[in-house]
């Protein structure tokens, strides 16, 4: 299991936290995602054998905020 921690711009409220955790969530080898709104991170821990690290930030960037 791989954990990182992105830095994600544009986040602002409950349904950026929903858009980013739910979509990020539903990606097959992600086990957790939490979106921290006040330092504009995002928690991830995912098993690099079934998701990459760049399909998980596509999927940030596709919900419409930049992944640094």
């Amino acid at each position: 299991m791989e954990n990182v921690t992105l830095n994600v711009s544009g986040m602002s409220c409950g349904h950026c936290v929903n858009a980013v955790e739910g979509n990020v969530g539903k990606l097959d080898g992600v086990e957790s995602v939490k979106v921290h709104l006040d330092s504009g991170k995002v928690d991830v821990a995912f098993d690099h054998g079934k998701v990459s690290l760049e399909k998980i930030k596509e999927t940030i960037d596709d919900q419409g905020y930049d992944v640094e």
